[in-house]
């Protein structure tokens, strides 16, 4: 059910230019899906579905460009969190401390999160190192986390 219903919201974005959860839910019922609101918003969601501009000056939905990046992203946020157990900071450099084998894939998790004032990273087995641009960006990154790893 979850899925038919999930296809025929691409179908319609795909032929229709669709502004509001309103709407969509509206052309659902005229396919003969019946839904709720809130399940149209999970869909919305779980479908990485975007407000892009069309050429009229109104929006519509579509589906995003970077989807498959974003669930790539949120896997390794996970074995971010997993794999992480301690970080500390030397002025511009952030160090990791993750379980044996698993810094290079800490690594690819923030390079995936597109960290603002992120230079680059470095892995070994159990340890990378972040190059932040400067000293408060360091002190800000650690804050995000130490609130990631909460």
């Amino acid at each position: 059910m979850k899925s038919k219903r999930q296809a025929e919201i691409l179908r319609i974005i795909e032929e229709v230019d669709v502004e509001t959860q309103d709407q969509l839910l509206s052309e659902l019922r005229a396919r003969g899906v019946t839904s709720t609101q809130a399940t149209i918003s999970r869909d919305i969601k779980e479908l990485h579905l975007v407000k892009e501009l069309t050429g009229y000056g109104a929006y519509r939905y579509a589906v995003s460009g970077r989807k498959n990046s974003l669930n790539f992203a949120g896997r390794l946020r996970t074995i971010f969190k997993e794999g992480v157990t301690s970080f500390d900071r030397a002025q511009n450099i952030v160090v990791l401390k993750t379980m044996p084998g698993l810094a290079s894939a800490a690594c690819a998790a923030i390079d995936g999160m597109e960290i603002a004032g992120l230079v680059g990273s470095l892995a070994g087995d159990d340890t990378a190192l972040l190059i932040m641009r400067d000293n408060e960006q360091a002190a800000a990154f650690c804050d995000e986390i130490h609130t990631m790893l909460q």
